[in-house]
């Protein structure tokens, strides 16, 4: 799909790997609304790049709702949705004070896994309203977040690997009710990145950290993550898959 010209919400879009992705697509001519919690800094990061920035809580589903609706409105349209809002939590199936939680499970499925397939299916139909693009009748991309969590999770992160495997998992089925319409799904599934989450961890940490990467040797960078997703816009034949990214890395039992 030519990004030139399309219409693209990011959500989680004001830090990290959204605002990245936020600031490629719109350097790439894309109209861009970014969408992320009140108290970020979505509204600063949408005035530097000439975009609108929609406030939301992705785990409120009809705010969600609402505010990708009112995203569509000011852009006059939807063809592309990048989803990189989440996060997780560390504790142990049965830890010393007892069985994991089952709040803190749902928490973590609903940021993640609910949240994120909320906004597809929402996405979904304000791109099937869209005109087949030529050669293949394409209306549509959808690009979502997973992790290798998903994967290797490590020790305390059963709700984070269950939440992100199932973003994994649900790209093919999803890729499959949808491509009749001619809209694609892909997840995206990093190692560490850095983020907000990760910029205060010390050098000696970090080198740990990814230690059994191939190369390079480092955390991602929240731009390598935008230019795969503009990939996955770009490229037709990526659909229906989760994309590892991550040096080679495969994260150890802790």
């Amino acid at each position: 799909m030519e990004i030139k010209g399309k219409k693209a919400v990011v959500f989680g879009g004001a830090s990290g790997m959204g605002r990245a992705t936020a600031e490629l697509l719109a350097a790439r001519g894309a109209d861009v609304a970014v969408l992320d919690r009140a108290a970020s800094a979505g509204g600063a990061v949408a005035a530097a790049l000439g975009a609108c920035f929609h406030p939301v809580d992705v785990t409120d589903f009809a705010a969600a709702e609402t505010a990708l609706e009112a995203a569509v409105q000011t852009l006059g349209g939807l063809h592309v949705s990048v989803t990189t809002a989440g996060g997780g939590s560390v504790r142990r199936t049965l830890g010393k004070d007892g069985p994991h939680d089952l709040d803190t499970f749902r928490r973590i499925l609903d940021l993640n896994t609910v949240a994120t397939f909320n906004i597809s299916r929402l996405a979904a139909v304000h791109m099937s309203r869209n005109e087949p693009e030529e050669p293949d009748g394409e209306r549509g991309v959808i690009v979502n977040t997973s992790s290798i969590a998903a994967f290797e999770g490590q020790i305390g992160q059963v709700a984070y690997s269950a939440a992100k495997a199932a973003i994994a998992g649900m790209s093919l089925t999803m890729a499959r009710d949808l491509g009749s319409l001619g809209i694609r799904v892909v997840a995206i599934a990093p190692s560490l990145f850095e983020t907000g989450a990760t910029e205060k961890i010390p050098a000696e940490t970090r080198a740990a950290l990814v230690k059994d990467a191939a190369f390079p040797r480092r955390l991602g960078r929240p731009e390598e993550y935008a230019r795969l997703a503009l990939a996955v816009v770009d490229n037709p034949m990526l659909n229906g898959q989760c994309l590892r990214l991550d040096a080679g890395q495969r994260f150890g039992p802790k």
